[in-house]
């Protein structure tokens, strides 16, 4: 990785977040148009989806956001950059990306994709991945945790979570922010053990028993997985094998990571996001939901934070409005009889 590279790119994503903010009316537009391509392609949650170019970024989603959370604030929890290198082989040159999470914290002023404006205060997970070519964003991965958002509004759409609600901290050594250089050798190493995770454990499952999988080869005994809403966090490995990981592969057995060319890694924190980065067939009950044996993809975005070659926490997004959509569920359909 070229570290002096991957600094200007963290600079360039960090100074459009903060010119973001600070732009008022016509200015978003400039400040757009000053970072991103004018050809850049940006994925979001459903509905909102797919935009090409930063007028339409501006106008299909900043705006939008703007409107209904007026003084709405970015905070970050964890900031890193960094080169994938490429697909599972391994073969295909790598693009240099930069990515972020944490929470826009706002108030809620504004109805916002017809969910209703509490007027209360709330913090809104996102996370973000922004892939850089010759100073520009050319491309962006982006997701918000829509039902996180209706729980806290007052709706509830998805079923008792089995784990925690509206658990999604900073790290525990509040480390994430990586604005300096991380050591190189560090960073490689990061990189290829998530590789390992991802490609060799998660992709094991023998779709009989958990242990297939190797988690707790991977996994502290007290890691602290902070999923979306409508699942929870779990805060133990036995929390997320009870709460979490068994109801999934239940539902989903033959699940399968894809290939992802945004996995990257600096000091000891990796992310990568995935549309369509995991495919399964829903044959199981998942959430209420009774199989419909379609095949599925998942839309998510993961960061993870390794010590001691143990994974000791987790921040997980899946689209879940995407998901159900792919069930023939309308989460905001469900939405409307409690709005009203």
């Amino acid at each position: 990785m070229n570290s002096e590279q991957n600094q200007q790119n963290k600079q360039l994503v960090w100074d459009f977040w903060q010119a973001l903010e600070a732009a008022g009316g016509q200015t978003v537009d400039s400040a757009a148009r000053q970072y991103m391509h004018e050809e850049s392609a940006w994925h979001g949650p459903d509905p909102i989806n797919h935009l090409r170019g930063p007028e339409a970024f501006v106008s299909g989603f900043w705006q939008p956001l703007l409107d209904s959370f007026p003084d709405l604030k970015r905070q970050c929890h964890i900031f890193i950059g960094g080169k994938s290198n490429g697909r599972i082989d391994g073969l295909q040159d790598g693009h240099m990306w930069v990515s972020g999470t944490g929470y826009f914290n706002a108030t809620f002023a504004n109805d916002y994709l017809t969910i209703p404006a509490s007027k209360n205060r709330v913090s809104i997970r996102w996370g973000e991945f922004c892939r850089i070519e010759q100073d520009k964003i050319v491309e962006t991965y982006f997701l918000l945790d829509l039902i996180d958002l209706m729980q806290q509004a007052g709706f509830q759409v998805l079923p008792p979570s089995r784990g925690v609600d509206g658990l999604y901290p900073p790290p525990r050594a509040n480390d994430g922010i990586l604005l300096e250089a991380q050591d190189e050798r560090t960073s490689a190493h990061t990189l290829e053990h998530i590789r390992r995770f991802i490609f060799d454990a998660l992709n094991s499952y023998d779709q009989s028993e958990l242990k297939s999988m190797g988690i707790a080869d991977y996994f502290h005994p007290n890691i602290h997985w902070y999923g979306p809403g409508g699942i929870g966090a779990c805060l133990s490995l036995q929390e997320f094998e009870d709460n979490h990981q068994r109801h999934w592969l239940h539902a989903y057995p033959d699940r399968q990571v894809q290939d992802l060319d945004a996995l990257i890694a600096e000091g000891s924190y990796s992310g990568g996001p995935g549309w369509a980065g995991v495919k399964a067939t829903h044959t199981g009950d998942y959430l209420d939901c009774s199989a419909t044996n379609k095949s599925i993809e998942f839309n998510g975005i993961d960061f993870w934070k390794l010590e001691n070659d143990q994974y000791i926490e987790n921040w997980v997004f899946v689209d879940m409005v995407h998901l159900f959509r792919q069930f023939g569920i309308d989460l905001f359909e469900r939405l409307r009889p409690q709005s009203r």
